[in-house]
């Protein structure tokens, strides 16, 4: 099955708990805290793999969950580090943020690696907030939540030609002829349901990728047949090749079907009709190619034409060879622009708060990540925890926050799903 598109959710691994924990030695005194911290959680990473062709494993999966890293003991034990968990995705898949539409990450390259979502920081343990004024604290962190992510991934198979024309021109059989591709071949419209793939290798050991597109037809670029949902793996490749029925078979116009074609690549995507182009002048076999072969030449004079038979297996020695010289000359463009990678968008920091506070059903709902990351990390059951905590909501401004928006002492505020009284 063909999977080209799927939609899920990351969720990276949280962090291990750091440890509360004091030395007891008999002989030892003032042993001192001797909580560890603990370990980080699990990333998860995507990596490419040269011999998939699907996604259809991510499909199955829909929500892909890290581990947690080890907590942290005493005895100044710190937890291991949680193992990266690693998807496999074929090359030409594009990672986007489903919530923004930015590129995470396009993935091109073999074994070409990309985090996807950071696994959260280990909690640190009592140790760590040892301090000349408090040698012996009584507290440690929980771990850090790690990255939730909704993602869409989309693959644009990677191939050097892309063979594109009406249904039934040939283009199946093109692929089957000159590679040891066998798709399947049929004498009716959209036998072919998929992209094919197929390696040609000339005597010269040179070699390329030809892609055969299916589901071409008029109003393809805005969702009629299948065009909509192939042109995208078009985009990728270096040449196209439009495979014309000079035949005419099934009463076929090979002008009018070249400028049909055309024109959906123009409309879908204006950087096809950019590329280098052929044209295959497929069916010469045929009783009427030779005339309908010189009245396209008259139309389009300064197209690049070979004449074949595909059913004949006629033709192709010259087509190849000249497929392989415009692919050794031609470079692959970065698909996207610098301006569509989440990487690329500068987040400028200005004197608006990183925190947001509003008033809902008489309850202050506080939102923002730093806070909510810091509630998260927070071991309520520990009173320097909770103090601590206190003390950085104080430092961040939010009581003054509050009480310049009307907040009361005893009015309830509340911080991801804990909802306390205000004190000031």
């Amino acid at each position: 099955m063909f999977v080209d598109e799927v939609s899920l959710k990351v969720e990276a691994g949280r962090g291990g708990d750091g440890c509360t924990s004091f030395r007891r030695e008999k002989y030892v005194e003032m042993g001192g805290p001797n909580g560890g911290n603990g370990g980080r959680g699990s990333d998860i990473i995507f990596e490419t793999e040269e011999g998939l062709k699907t996604l259809i494993d991510l499909k199955m999966m829909k929500h892909i969950k890290g581990i947690k890293g080890v907590n942290g003991k005493g005895s100044d034990r710190h937890g291991k580090n949680a193992e990266d968990i690693i998807i496999k995705v074929p090359l030409g898949t594009t990672i986007l943020d489903a919530e923004t539409n930015l590129v995470l990450a396009d993935l091109v390259k073999p074994n070409e690696r990309v985090i996807v979502a950071k696994g959260g920081r280990g909690g640190r343990g009592n140790k760590a907030f040892a301090t000349h004024d408090n040698p012996a604290p009584k507290m440690s962190e929980l771990g850090e939540p790690g990255e939730v992510k909704f993602i869409k991934c989309e693959l644009k198979l990677l191939a050097d030609v892309g063979l594109v024309g009406m249904p039934s021109v040939g283009k199946s059989t093109i692929l089957s002829m000159i590679s040891a591709c066998k798709p399947k071949i049929g004498a009716y419209h959209f036998t072919t349901l998929s992209p094919n793939l197929g390696v040609i290798k000339l005597n010269d050991n040179r070699s390329f990728v030809m892609a055969d597109l299916p589901g071409l037809i008029n109003g393809a670029s805005t969702g009629v047949g299948l065009g909509d949902k192939f042109l995208k793996h078009a985009l990728r490749t270096k040449v196209i090749a439009h495979v014309i029925d000079m035949g005419a078979y099934e009463g076929r116009n090979p002008i009018e079907d070249y400028e049909n074609i055309y024109n959906e690549l123009a409309n879908y995507d204006e950087r096809l009709i950019k590329k280098p182009s052929v044209v295959i002048a497929n069916k010469m076999d045929l009783e009427n190619a030779k005339r309908n072969l010189e009245l396209f030449r008259e139309k389009y004079p300064e197209l690049e034409i070979y004449e074949i038979s595909a059913a004949l297996n006629q033709g192709f020695d010259t087509l190849i060879l000249r497929l392989a010289d415009i692919v050794d000359n031609t470079s692959l463009e970065d698909l996207y622009k610098k301006e569509e990678y989440s990487s690329h968008i500068l987040y400028k920091f200005n004197d608006s708060l990183p925190y947001t506070i509003t008033k809902e059903d008489d309850i202050w709902i506080i939102k923002g990540k730093e806070i909510e990351t810091l509630f998260e990390m927070t071991r309520f059951d520990e009173d320097e925890s909770v103090a601590r905590f206190a003390r950085k909501l104080k430092g961040m401004g939010i009581d003054d926050e509050l009480i310049k928006l009307g907040a009361k002492v005893g009015d309830e505020v509340q911080i991801k799903d804990y909802i306390f009284e205000f004190k000031n």
